[in-house]
């Protein structure tokens, strides 16, 4: 394995300027450090992640706080951290990716020198985790927005927004009784935000759009799935739009709904908030309001970066939801009637 002394002997300067080439502490010539980066890449030369901390004040590491808690959807979670991982290459960083949610961890990493910079997931609408990283020397960036994001930087897709579009969708196809197949019972205890505020929008473009609307709560299991399609059909027989958030009951919904009969696309009209390729895998191409979320793990990255290497102030970025009509949308009985 190459080191430091080889390095310098084959670019014909000394150890210190390869040091000073690699921490960037002091200004190199062009044509040096040319000769250098041309001797680092012929020779394979990777620097002790330890010393180059030492040398640049950095660890090259940042923490991905992910938590496997009870109802997420572990398939989406991974989406998020492959855009966090892939784009943490592109600034030469690696990720160390914690899985519990709980404070005491967080403390660890944030009190000592183990990471530059943290990007956290899953975020409640009154966060604990919040006020530790708001008050940590690492900058952070929530994938998710608290109730009061006021002084952090935040990004994720608008579900706010995504509610209303997906209502207005249906209201506009003629649907006046329409349904949330939602997130399961412990993520609507939890208030996650994404949760919160996708029923938010829901509700309030009901109200703008005079459509009525009902939601269930659903578990991801195939059990769970059919109990939330019964009990729909049974207090809310005239629903005639479906909005589905929560990915891994989809296909068991829609099987659900074969069961009873119902011909999705025809007899009823079903919404996916998902991710594009959850949309297309089911047994009907589904009209959906995507989830990008490997694009969002790649923001929030871009952003943390920018805090860590200048000034950037706190910001909020909310990504405009988009929806792509495919074979699962059927008019309503009041385009029928026009």
């Amino acid at each position: 394995m190459a080191t430091i002394d080889d390095v310098a002997k084959a670019a014909g300067v000394s150890a210190s300027t390869v040091s000073y080439v690699l921490s960037g502490k002091r200004p190199i010539s062009a044509p040096t450090r040319a000769r250098v980066e041309r001797a680092i890449e012929k020779l394979g030369y990777r620097p002790h992640a330890g010393a180059r901390a030492l040398a640049s004040a950095r660890t090259n590491v940042i923490a991905l706080m992910a938590p496997l808690r009870v109802g997420v959807n572990v398939p989406v979670i991974m989406q998020f951290v492959t855009g966090v991982v892939t784009r943490a290459r592109d600034f030469d960083h690696d990720v160390l990716l914690l899985t519990q949610d709980d404070v005491s961890g967080l403390d660890r990493v944030t009190g000592g020198s183990m990471v530059d910079a943290l990007v956290m997931m899953d975020i409640e609408a009154d966060d604990p985790r919040v006020p530790v990283v708001a008050a940590a020397k690492q900058p952070t960036v929530l994938i998710g927005l608290p109730e009061d994001p006021e002084g952090l930087s935040c990004v994720d897709l608008d579900f706010e927004a995504a509610g209303r579009l997906a209502v207005r969708h249906l209201a506009a196809a003629g649907h006046t009784d329409v349904a949330l197949i939602g997130s399961p019972p412990e993520v609507l205890l939890r208030h996650t935000s994404y949760a919160d505020r996708l029923m938010r929008g829901l509700r309030g473009q009901a109200k703008a759009s005079d459509v009525t609307v009902k939601v269930e709560a659903c578990d991801a299991s195939p059990a769970g799935a059919s109990e939330a399609v019964d009990t729909l059909l049974a207090t809310a027989p005239d629903t005639t739009g479906i909005i589905v958030h929560n990915e891994a009951a989809l296909p068991h919904v829609l099987s659900r709904l074969a069961d009873r009969g119902i011909v999705v696309g025809a007899d009823m009209s079903v919404v996916a908030v998902c991710p594009t390729d959850v949309a297309l895998s089911q047994r009907i191409a589904m009209t959906s309001i995507d989830l990008p979320a490997e694009d969002i793990g790649r923001v929030a990255v871009d952003m943390v970066m920018a805090r860590l290497d200048g000034e950037q102030p706190s910001e909020t970025r909310l990504l405009a939801p988009v929806l792509t009509e495919r074979e699962s949308s059927a008019p309503g009985p009041a385009a029928d009637d026009d």
